[in-house]
Parts: C-alpha cells; structure tokens; sequence
C-alpha cells in the first residue's frame, strides 16, 4: 500500500464570474468547500469538511465519514459482503456482515489523476482513477472519471463515467456535507424530496427488498419541511425526471436555496446527529445535526435483489451518473 504524503495533495480552484469558489482535492476526487453570497451578500461556505491535510490521517480513516468524496466501487451497503455474477461468488470486505461504501480502501482514499483543467466561463476539473482487478475483490479493471463544473449560474455539476474490461457491479456517488448557513446546524434547513417511496431496512440499515409508501411515513418530504432533530439516512425512491428538480434545500437564515438534479433512480438523505470531534474543520460547526448529505446513486444492495434496479456494468458499456446543485438566493 503507497503512503501518501501531504505534497501529493493538490486542490483545484474553480471561480466563476460571481466570485463563487469550487475547491476539488485530488485525494478521493473530493468536494471540499464552496463560497457563494448569501442574502446579505456574505461569503458562506456551504460545505462541511476537514481541511485537506486531515484527509490523510489515520484519525480519518478511522471515521470513514467520505467528506465531499466520489465513493465507489459501490457506494452504499451491500449485505454479507458479497454479490453473484454469471454464478460466481465475489467475496468483499465486509464489517457486521456489511460491505460499505467500496470497502477498506474504496474510491474516498485514492489519489486521483488531474486530467484536464479548463478556465473562464463555467470552470471545470476532470479527475481519474484506475480501480484494477480485484480491487477490494471485485472483478474488471474499472477505468473512472468524474468532471465537476462549475457554471456562472452557481451550478454544481458532477458527472461520473466508467467502463470495464470485465463484467462488474458499479454504483458512484458524491458524499458532501452541506450546511447552507456555513456553520451552526441544519435543523433550521427546510427540506423536500421528490419520492412516493423509501427503501425498508433493518436493523443494520440494509434493503429487505421491500419499498414503504411514504404517504403517511414520518419521513415523507414530498412537500417542503423542517429537518429539526431528525436522524436521516434513508434511501428515497426518485419519482423525478432527470430535468427536473429532484430535492430542494432551503436555510431561511441564509436565504441560500439548493437544488439537486440527477439521472438517478435513488436519493440518499444522510443527516448524522453528530460529526467527529477531532478533526479540523473548515466552518464551525453544532455539536449536534451539523449537516446534510444528498446522494444521488443506485439501490443499496442492488445487486442481491432482482427488483432493484440494475447495477452491471459490461465490457463496452459505459456508466454515468449525473448530478448537479444548482444554488441560488432567496425563497424557498
């Protein structure tokens, strides 16, 4: 296993004409602050995470908390650690009988190649990384991309791509901590999700295969409402179209407004209680409910159950997976 060392950390900046600013760190391909104006025209960073050189600490592999990182090669859970391909058994990593977020040494802790940098109107970064076979044990040379763009608009656009030489399972998404007011908690956010339906789980937050309607579900935020104290790590089964809408979260202290968009089937809403205390952080942050995930991606487990959506990638496919946050100021 490599060392990395902090002078192979790079960040790329990313301005737009507004003056907001996109920071990327090669190191998991990750999402590390963005600044925009809020109402009263004041610089907010937006995202919760440490600072660059935290990210390779043995304190933060413990954690295993992603910040603003492209996971894979399957983000999520996958139960006992293993899957069936064409009748052959691939045996992971797994920890309590779960394979998590691609394992002991997933896509969050890799150095990834700086490709191409563009400037000027809508700045954009691409970034790859080569998962070779057998990697965490699973099959294919994987070769992955993700672009991020930034547009004059204050749009966050994240798109993954992959292929693979070998039939394999695949599931990528971006694992950002948002705060819209910079600091503090989210539970003043108001938060909508454009799902009639939330995947069941057991006590190990694994799929049983079974989807809940969310009509009278405590969770259902098809209409705008306050998070509050509310534990969230939940997988909601998107009823929007790939342009349109699908989550919309708002900070009335702020006035800041995101919008998410996604070629995907599922949105997963993590909002943990509480984040590690020793690490350093950019923004100030609550002791509890300091931030909110929302993770564009496949099923949970999608590929131990035949009624979830696909999720093999073969030779001369290619996988992408798009989401943008787009943000603006004022209503909600």
């Amino acid at each position: 296993m490599n060392i990395i060392k902090k002078e192979d950390l790079k960040t790329i900046s990313l301005v737009n004409k507004k003056g907001s600013e996109l920071e990327v760190l090669n190191y998991g391909a990750a999402l590390l602050s963005f600044k925009i104006k809020d109402k009263r025209e004041n610089p907010v960073n937006v995202v919760v995470s440490p600072w660059a050189e935290d990210f390779i600490t043995s304190v933060y592999k413990e954690h295993n908390k992603g910040f603003g990182a492209s996971v894979g090669r399957y983000a999520g859970r996958i139960s006992k650690g293993e899957f069936k391909l064409d009748e052959t058994t691939y045996k992971l990593f797994e920890k309590d009988d779960v394979h998590l977020h691609g394992g002991k040494e997933g896509f969050q802790y890799k150095i990834w190649e700086i490709k191409e940098e563009t400037t000027g109107p809508n700045p954009s970064v691409t970034l790859a990384y080569l998962s070779k076979d057998n990697e965490e044990y699973y099959p294919g040379n994987l070769e992955v991309e993700v672009k991020y763009t930034l547009t004059e608009d204050d749009e966050i656009q994240i798109e993954y791509s992959a292929q693979t030489d070998k039939k394999t399972v695949i599931n990528l998404t971006n694992h950002t901590y948002f705060n819209l007011n910079g600091g503090g908690s989210i539970s003043d956010h108001f938060l909508k999700i454009v799902a009639e339906k939330i995947l069941e789980v057991d006590e190990k937050l694994l799929p049983t295969g079974n989807l809940t309607k969310l009509k009278k579900h405590p969770k259902n935020f098809s209409e705008s409402k306050l998070i509050g104290n509310r534990n969230l790590d939940d997988t909601f089964v998107l009823k929007s179209e790939e342009d349109e809408v699908a989550a919309r979260l708002f900070a009335p202290l702020t006035g800041i407004k995101m919008e998410v968009k996604t070629n995907q089937k599922a949105l997963v809403a993590y909002a943990p209680e509480s984040l590690p205390d020793d690490l350093n952080y950019h923004t100030e942050i609550a002791e509890e409910y300091p931030s909110i995930c929302l993770e564009a991606q496949n099923f949970p487990d999608a590929p131990n159950f035949r009624n979830f959506p696909e999720a093999v990638l073969k030779p001369g496919e290619k996988y992408y997976n798009r989401i943008s946050y787009n943000f603006s100021v004022g209503g909600k």
